[in-house]
């Protein structure tokens, strides 16, 4: 049996609230907040309407509902919270949600809108319930928050991960410098039946041509000058494991030859040796050059490319993903927060704006850049435009055409670009009204019933736009940047 906590000063709201719900709910009912947090101490409750005026309390400044919404999360996390307030007091309402209520309700108390809401979170949880248990079937707990994504290209980039991790292929990943390829390298070891043994990164660029092959395959002691004793090469430590070689086009002709070796059969020798070594080794390698055309221009091995390209996965760059920017944002921002003693959880819209128009050309590594130097010089708890370099600010001109696809139908192609532009749309709506449905669907002007339908449609999740919190009010100048700086 589901159950209810009503907290509010006047019976009538219980009795209204009460008398919204058949039996089959369980309902009780609190005064304060000091009893409310006492039941929650000792029931699981799965709705709480709260009065806007007990949540906020005298100690609760604006703009801080996460705060007051805490200590109810934290007795009971799973808890949906409903505020309740007066139309005078409808902002802070919204602020409530912002910061983590479900959604809000305003008096005089409406069954049919108390039913409705409570139906449409409880679809919504429900909803991402299921979608949580067959994505966690799958992906380690302590990796999820690294695998969502609002882009189609990266979710077909993780259901590759998916269907290669298990297995003992070679893989090739493909992409410019800081796009994540060495992100999506640890994924696959260690969603793959390797995952407890030894994953050893080898950045094959920053090697020196001369010790390259010592540092791959090892060598013997007096094989060459300085070489005073045996040493053991990658290949030979990551024997049962998997071996990550970033930069694989900058490798030396000899060390590709031993390396196609490797691939072919698994053995090499050390350099200066004579013993066939055998190295059961997974490899994942990594390139941001154009490997077949270094074949073309007889820079590569094309025996080694054929080798290597067995399961390609091309990453894209971080311009083409700009819908992931906030959770990017987001991730960083708790890193550093662990890491050191400031709380900076929010971000100014005409930030995020900025974030999204800017062309990255240093991809997520940059971003991850520019976040942290912002999150050192920041000196109150949001990112503001002060603390980034003038340069994000900047036009960088009007966003590229969408690519359009002359192999489709014309139907076809009118479909996907309608499909391109819903999206779009409501992932930079619901970014926008931090994940909140009913405020998302009037400012679309749909019902929240098309709303679900829509997102369920195309794997949007509102949990995603809770987690930042974005000034709102910034100018609709800086919202409509955002919608207008496409992928």
């Amino acid at each position: 049996m589901k159950s209810i906590l009503v907290i509010s000063h006047e019976k009538e709201v219980y009795r209204a609230i009460c008398s919204s719900f058949h039996s089959d709910f369980r309902i009780g009912h609190a005064s304060n907040r000091k009893v409310s947090l006492e039941l929650l101490g000792k029931k699981r409750y799965d709705f709480i309407f709260i009065d806007i005026e007990i949540l906020k309390g005298p100690s609760i400044k604006v703009d801080r509902y996460k705060e007051a919404l805490e200590p109810f999360q934290k007795l009971c996390p799973a808890v949906e919270i409903i505020v309740i307030s007066s139309q005078e007091m409808i902002r802070e309402a919204v602020r409530a949600v912002k910061a983590g209520a479900s959604d809000y309700l305003t008096y005089p108390i409406s069954q049919e809108e108390v039913r409705h809401v409570t139906d449409q979170i409880h679809e919504s949880v429900l909803f991402q319930s299921e979608l949580d248990y067959l994505r966690d079937q799958f992906w380690s707990v302590d990796l999820l928050d690294i695998i969502q994504t609002d882009n189609s290209q990266m979710r077909l980039i993780y259901e590759k991960i998916r269907s290669v991790a298990p297995t003992r292929s070679t893989v090739l990943l493909i992409g410019e410098t800081g796009t994540g390829k060495g992100v999506m390298a640890n994924l696959i070891h260690h969603h793959s039946s390797r995952r407890d043994a030894q994953f050893i990164k080898v950045h094959c660029g920053a090697i020196p041509e001369t010790l390259l092959e010592s540092e791959l395959f090892g060598h013997e002691k007096g094989s060459f000058t300085g070489a005073v004793r045996r040493k053991l090469g990658k290949f030979e430590i990551a024997n049962g494991g998997t071996i990550f070689l970033d930069e694989i086009g900058t490798i030396t002709p000899s060390a590709q030859i031993k390396f196609l070796q490797v691939l072919q059969d698994g053995t090499f020798q050390r350099v200066g040796g004579e013993e066939t070594i055998k190295s059961d080794v997974r490899v994942i390698a990594a390139t941001n050059t154009d490997l077949k055309k270094m074949c073309e221009n007889n820079e590569f091995r094309k025996d080694l490319y054929y080798r290597l390209n067995v399961f390609p996965i091309e990453i894209p760059l971080l311009k083409n993903r700009a819908e992931d920017i906030p959770h990017l944002v987001d991730l960083f921002l708790r890193k550093l927060n662990k890491q050191n003693t400031k709380d900076i959880s929010h971000v100014d819209t005409q930030v995020l704006a900025a974030l999204r128009q800017y062309p990255w050309p240093g991809n997520i590594r940059e971003l991850e850049n520019i976040i942290e130097r912002a999150y050192i010089l920041e000196t109150t708890s949001s990112l503001t435009p002060e603390s980034f370099p003038g340069e994000l600010f900047e036009s960088h001109g009007p966003p590229e055409n969408l690519p359009i696809d002359a192999s489709l139908t014309l139907a076809q192609a009118r479909q996907k670009a309608i499909d391109d532009f819903e999206k779009t749309y409501l992932t930079d709506l619901l970014a926008r009204n931090k994940g909140r449905i009913k405020e998302s669907a009037e400012a679309a002007g749909i019902t929240t019933r098309q709303l679900h339908k829509l997102m369920s449609k195309y794997g949007i999740r509102k949990e995603k736009f809770k987690s930042i919190n974005i000034d709102t009010s910034q100018t609709r100048t800086h919202s409509s940047s955002i919608t207008n700086s496409g992928t």
